[in-house]
């Protein structure tokens, strides 16, 4: 009988099929302050970490390479107070993401003149607790603190990966609360990343995260401890903290070549065997 059940070769089979995700180094640039000044630079190197150029082209891509959303483009019939459809940045503007909250909906703030900015519509000091890092749109989901964003190629329904995911946030100020959890295709945590915290009102905060290859099927962002909604402010020691998403950027979506994914298993397969037939000649 083999020293080595053929449970033990399944199991050193999945452990070498795994480890080319470990071997993926992360990239992380951060920052936060009370200006937008204080999170560009770290924006400007996550778009350097990802690729592309700095003028954006159809649907926000750079050069086939990165994505961007700011908001401003989104229709008034789809603004505050109206919902922003889930699906809108993969049918209408056609940028590969998805979303999914287990609250209410989504919303997109309201342009100056047509509907409260800021979210005031929700609750009439947010425009004085929010402030847009590219003007005039943010984003938030509706009664719920939680969003999930998939992945695909633009304009279809074919799950797609991405090498990095970033985003600006406006009014953190709690450490360690704000988070981005990225997830491989196997829904694999690739690890939790908090968004640095800034004391005060209409600040700003970035965090992105990227690796060498697209390995990112979904993003779970957390905003803040709590929802957005009437009296739901977190001024004056308030231990709530009410956050709020502007610009999104993350690489193009795509399908990634499998060969090396065949090649390593084939390899992978040859090497046991091998490895198991010389275990049984040597006894």
């Amino acid at each position: 009988m083999s020293c080595f059940p053929h449970r033990c070769w399944i199991a050193i089979c999945a452990v070498l099929l795994v480890i080319p995700l470990f071997a993926h180094s992360q990239v992380i640039e951060s920052a936060a302050g009370l200006t937008a000044a204080s999170i560009t630079p770290a924006r400007d190197a996550f778009r350097l970490d990802l690729g592309g150029g700095t003028v954006a082209g159809a649907n926000g891509s750079f050069g086939g390479v990165r994505r961007e959303i700011n908001w401003d483009g989104v229709p008034d019939a789809f603004s505050a107070p109206n919902l922003l459809p889930a699906n809108f940045f993969n049918v209408n503007s056609p940028r590969g993401v998805v979303f999914s909250t287990p609250g209410t909906g989504f919303q997109v703030s309201a342009n100056a003149g047509i509907a409260p900015i800021q979210f005031d519509n929700i609750d009439a000091t947010y425009s004085r607790t929010f402030e847009p890092f590219s003007p005039q749109r943010l984003f938030t989901s509706l009664n719920s603190n939680l969003l999930d964003i998939n992945f695909f190629l633009p304009g279809t329904n074919t799950p797609a990966l991405t090498t990095g995911f970033g985003a600006v946030f406006s009014d953190v100020d709690l450490a360690n609360t704000t988070s981005i959890q990225l997830f491989d295709p196997s829904l694999n945590s690739l690890g939790t990343f908090f968004v640095p915290a800034s004391a005060g009102s209409e600040t700003f905060s970035f965090l992105g995260i990227s690796f060498p290859d697209p390995i990112i099927a979904r993003v779970r962002i957390i905003s803040g401890n709590f929802p957005l909604g009437i009296g739901a402010t977190d001024q004056n020691g308030d231990l709530r903290d009410v956050v709020v998403m502007d610009d999104f950027l993350y690489g193009e979506p795509r399908v990634p070549d499998t060969g090396w994914t065949c090649a390593f298993l084939g390899f992978a397969i040859i090497g046991v065997e091998a490895f198991r037939r010389r275990v049984l000649t040597s006894r």
